[in-house]
């Protein structure tokens, strides 16, 4: 993987004399208490203020300014008018925009397109105070503040929309964002190198427009410029009728690898020419390599093209091996630079040991922010996702490579959060990150991992490559609860548990005494036609996992219970798959409160699909097969029906239903029926014909409290992913927990 500059060997900018502000100024009289004439930078965000680690803003404002330069913060604005883009002056060097930790639509609206009434980002969690595309409606107003100051664009919203994307909200296929916003440049994924980079370059007086071969950013350029090698994406992946095709990133001078990938071939028609291999070429060097993707017009009138797009894209994300990508919009040709490069443990250590407050400005007077109270006691110990689920976005935001902390710097923060923050009682609400158990977990050959492109390595099952090793995340649990003044540790964010069973030590440390009463994990389905679309282990996986998860409870004699999560609707999810997983929900005794239906979040893999009918896990023809897409507002009622089987409001529409696909005989008043023949005259009598003091099926009573399985976690949106921790984006940097998949908030779905 090639080498990167180290965040802090960087020459520090003159104003580090200011040193560091207490919190980074939100108005003028702040300014001038800490001394300032100006800000070099300017961040603008849709979220409130919080300085701490979990939200973006605060660490690229705070890594800036540990770079010396005078940071300032503009939080959710007045979108209006320019005025309040105005309130810190102009900027020396350039904006900074986001729209959040969240992208501002899946913010905003559920995925039935309803508008949702709070904001997790919000004082108060109050709605309304972002506008819908805040990066476009933020970019914007900087331009009529101060016209000839730099814009760059950053965050979730931004980095998902960097090429021509499906926006589910429109029902259309939009431009860049780059082209809609007109800004400078846009840095997507962590950001935390292109930023600091842009920093200093422009702090010597480099222009904006001459910026473009930073990782890790995006921009529009007039043509490709001289020295670089194009080759056409219908070159390496043809979307069309192909003979045997081979892996079109394998290395074709090596012939036994070749020869593997060619036994693999498909063959779609015996008469069709083969795909065109490239042959080594004395100007084809990687890093002067430009992929030219189809132009915006063209995957906008052909779905096929879209989907080919897609695969291309996400083949080009490994940063040790990935080339730059170049797609033409009008007369715009938007230039996607390889992503950047991961930072190592010291560069992970050195940002989350930035002086932040830990608490929101005290400009909101107290006002509770949800995000911040639910992540307020919680660590974040690594950052990636190597699991690749085509319905999230924190694979492709974050990357697949683990980047952790070291042992020394999170038992730092957790001994800062019992001095330092208030309200504190003891207990650590999660040691964790966008998943629980991927921390130190890595590639057991670095060259292996700089030259691999699978988009996942544990789907379909676990690679032969990846060490599985969880001894040094177990003895982190043992020095985290072996601190003074430390109670408990508990582990809330979501688990993989295909990969714990590789470990049952660490299944038994877990269990033994990091569960809370119960532990939510994410099945997500039954099925293997959706599990497949998905990149989701089998349902075997989870049962393995019960299993052990039952063992070691019952060895430690605690009574906990495991909490699955499931998702309706997502592409490639039959009506039969959904009754099938209803069933096994019946016979395993679970009733889920509420459901999450698929959300289509823009670049994700399961996004194509629901666009386009295609699959891009595979190489897409005209010819292949299409995926069973789950649209209109009926068929995904139905699908969120099948989840609530045990709601009599539903079951008018699910008799109906099963009629319709033969399975009348699953109609009836028996254990082995899925719903009964009668329909109760209201919700209260139905609860009425309960004997009195019944406990329902699937719960249990605990310590006196009745505990149903599908019961004791937060609140979630009927049609939303579950609630996970917030993950902090903000000009470019995704810094939290988790990412797009989760809720970042009262039922609120993180952009992950």
């Amino acid at each position: 993987m090639p080498a990167a500059k180290a965040l802090f060997d960087y020459p520090k900018y003159w104003a580090e004399c200011f040193g560091a502000a207490p919190f980074l100024p939100m108005t003028r009289a702040e300014m001038d208490l800490l001394g300032w004439d100006s800000c070099d930078v300017i961040i603008v965000t849709g979220d409130a203020y919080v300085d701490h680690p979990s939200f973006g803003m605060a660490i690229i404002g705070r890594l800036l300014e540990a770079q010396g330069f005078r940071v300032g913060i503009i939080a959710q604005p007045d979108w209006n008018s320019k005025d309040d883009f105005m309130q810190l002056g102009k900027p020396n060097l350039f904006f900074g925009v986001a729209a959040g930790n969240m992208d501002s639509m899946i913010n905003r609206y559920t995925a039935d397109r309803k508008t949702r009434s709070d904001d997790a980002y919000t004082p108060g969690g109050l709605a309304g105070k972002r506008p819908d595309r805040a990066s476009l409606v933020y970019t914007q107003r900087c331009r009529e503040a101060y016209k000839e100051v730099p814009v760059v664009l950053g965050g979730i919203e931004a980095s998902l929309r960097r090429i021509a994307h499906y926006d589910y909200w429109q029902d259309k296929v939009r431009r860049s964002i780059l082209v809609d916003s007109k800004a400078d440049l846009l840095l997507y994924g962590n950001a935390e190198r292109a930023i600091v980079e842009v920093a200093q370059r422009l702090s010597r007086g480099e222009a904006i427009q001459e910026i473009k071969d930073v990782r890790g950013t995006s921009f529009i350029r007039r043509d490709t410029p001289e020295g670089w090698f194009e080759i056409d994406s219908t070159r390496i992946d043809r979307p069309g009728k192909i003979d045997k095709i081979i892996n079109p990133y394998v290395n074709t001078q090596d012939t036994q690898a070749c020869a593997i990938e060619q036994a693999k071939g498909e063959v779609d028609d015996p008469n069709a020419a083969k795909v065109v291999q490239l042959l080594p070429h004395p100007r084809l060097e990687r890093d002067k390599t430009v992929i030219r993707l189809p132009t915006y017009e063209k995957v906008k009138a052909d779905a096929v093209l879209y989907a080919h797009a897609n695969r291309v894209l996400h083949l080009e994300t490994n940063p040790g091996n990935a080339r730059a990508l170049v797609q033409r919009t009008g007369d715009h040709e938007v230039w996607i630079n390889p992503p950047p490069i991961p930072l190592s443990m010291e560069e992970m250590d050195y940002i989350f040991g930035l002086p932040y407050a830990r608490v929101p400005h005290p400009n909101y007077q107290g006002a509770k922010i949800p995000a911040y109270e639910m992540i307020r006691f919680s660590v974040n110990i690594m950052r990636g996702c190597f699991g690749g689920c085509t319905f999230c976005s924190i694979t492709e935001h974050e990357g697949r490579i683990i980047q952790n902390r070291s042992h020394d710097s999170i038992i730092r923060e957790i001994e800062e959060i019992r001095d330092k923050v208030p309200g504190f009682t003891g207990v650590i609400s999660d040691l964790g990150g966008p998943t629980a158990n991927m921390y130190r977990i890595a590639c057991k050959s670095p060259e292996i991992e700089a030259a691999c492109r699978k988009p996942s390595c544990v789907f379909p099952g676990i690679c032969d490559n990846l060490n599985t090793d969880h001894s040094s995340l177990i003895q982190l649990y043992r020095d985290a609860r072996e601190l003074p003044g430390v109670k408990k540790i508990l582990i809330a964010s979501g688990l993989r548990y295909d990969l714990a069973v590789e470990s049952p030590e660490y299944v038994k440390e877990l269990v033994t005494h990091h569960v809370g009463g119960y532990l939510k994990i994410a099945p997500e389905h039954t099925e293997e036609g959706p599990l497949s679309k998905m990149m989701k282990p089998g349902i075997g996986s989870y049962d393995r996992f019960k299993q052990m998860f039952e063992k070691y409870s019952k060895e430690a004699g605690k009574e906990q219970y495991l909490i699955p999560y499931f998702i309706a609707a997502h592409p490639g999810t039959t009506d039969e798959d959904m009754m099938n997983l209803a069933l096994w929900l019946k016979r395993s005794g679970f009733r889920a409160d509420q459901v999450q239906a698929f959300y289509p979040s823009p670049m994700a893999t399961a996004t194509a699909m629901y666009h386009t009918g295609k699959n891009p896990l595979r190489k897409v023809t005209y010819k292949s097969d299409s995926v069973d897409i789950v649209k209109g507002e009926r068929r995904r009622r139905l699908h969120k029906a099948f989840l609530r089987y045990h709601d009599p409001k539903n079951w008018p529409m699910l008799r109906e239903a099963l009629k319709d696909m033969g399975r009348a005989d699953l109609i009836g008043n028996g254990k082995q029926h899925l719903i009964p023949t009668f329909q109760p005259a209201s919700e209260g009598g139905y609860q009425s014909a309960r004997r009195k003091n019944s406990t329902p099926v699937g719960s249990k009573k605990v310590g006196g409290k009745l505990l149903t399985q599908h019961t004791g976690l937060p609140p979630r949106s009927l049609d939303d992913s579950p609630r996970r921790k917030p993950a902090g984006k903000t000009a470019g940097k995704p810094a939290g927990k988790g990412g797009a998949r989760g809720t970042g908030g009262k039922g609120k779905p993180r952009a992950r």
